[in-house]
């Protein structure tokens, strides 16, 4: 069972006043902000919150404020308002400093920075698991008026190499506002699960919202400390390939037909690849294209095998994986 608890770490910076020109005969001092927060808000997620100095010079000027991402992996961006979300992996901790800045035409006026800081959740050494890999996949949604399509996950993992033989690991995924346990697990000899299918998930077709993973575990013997990833949906859209594939020969011309996959992309975002293989010389002809069919002059006296396969263009979203070939069709001379 997971537990999302609020961790608030309040470390505020020793003041640092900056002055500098803000009108010909005017100088400005800023204070850092106060009460800098860290709350963990889901799978993978943080919301850091501060308030402006309320010892700060009130002035007809727009304060703006400077995030710094120290750890896991270092960030930096700016923001006139006094909370920002951030989605990142935990499982390493995490640590951020705010201050507060005036940019005006000849410089950049900023107070000294504040921190805060989550430490990395309890655990013993060598007891997450590794190697998580995670696909989806999608298929036609028969049951559901709402949406046309639906899409599974499908997670798998090595147990960790000083875990306990008792432990179990469960897993959760996070997709926007969404969070389910896995309820569907695979095992190994020892009864540990190692892998996680998910039928039907909240995951949308053509989102580009991160996909948050968690895999927690207990044991009697040790601590199993968490383990949480982040996955573009891009990267692990596994495609289904082409429907209705066809093929004919008339004379030297074998032209090739075939339908898009079932996707919640639509027909002019798909890229394709046609194969074809010449059974008797061996040749392979390998053509990429955008459209759903395609002719070729061939050698009439062989044999053809055919398949196609698919991939979301990136007109549509970010590059990704092919599909799977589809069935070989066999055509051509026989004797």
């Amino acid at each position: 069972m997971i537990i999302v608890a609020p961790v608030l770490l309040i470390l505020l910076g020793a003041t640092k006043i900056l002055q500098a020109d803000l009108l010909p005969d005017e100088k400005i001092s800023l204070l850092p902000p106060v009460n800098f927060t860290i709350k963990v808000t889901g799978l993978a997620q943080v919301l850091l919150h501060w308030k402006p100095n309320p010892d700060q010079e009130q002035r007809n000027v727009n304060l703006e404020y400077q995030v710094k991402i120290n750890a896991p992996k270092e960030d930096d961006y700016e923001t006139g308002i006094t909370e920002s979300k951030c989605v990142t992996i935990l499982h390493k901790g995490f640590s951020a400093s705010v201050r507060t800045i005036l940019q005006n035409d000849h410089s950049l006026l900023a107070s000294s920075w504040v921190s805060a800081e989550l430490h990395a959740p309890p655990g013993s050494p060598g007891t997450s698991i590794v190697n998580l890999t995670c696909t989806t996949n999608t298929t036609e949604d028969n049951y559901s008026h709402l949406r046309s399509y639906q899409v599974s996950l499908h997670c798998t993992w090595l147990v960790g190499t000083d875990a306990p033989e008792d432990t179990q690991y469960f897993l959760y995924y996070r997709y926007g506002s969404w969070t389910e346990e896995c309820q569907e697990y695979s095992k190994d000899t020892l009864g540990r699960n190692i892998a996680c299918w998910f039928p039907r998930t909240f995951i949308l077709s053509k989102g580009r919202d991160w996909l948050a993973v968690l895999v927690n575990g207990s044991s009697k013997h040790s601590a199993i400390k968490p383990f949480d990833q982040l996955f573009a949906l891009h990267a692990i859209d596994q495609i289904n390939p082409p429907l209705n594939v066809t093929a004919e020969i008339e004379g030297t011309r074998l032209s090739i037909q075939w339908e898009k996959p079932v996707s919640a992309f639509p027909i002019h975002c798909f890229d394709y690849e046609v194969k074809i293989h010449n059974t008797r010389n061996g040749y392979l002809q390998i053509e990429k294209m955008m459209t759903n069919a395609f002719i070729s002059i061939i050698d009439d006296l062989s044999k053809y095998d055919v398949q196609v396969r698919a991939a979301v263009s990136s007109m549509c979203r970010e590059a990704g994986l092919w599909s799977e070939w589809s069935q070989p069709i066999y055509v051509g001379f026989s004797r």
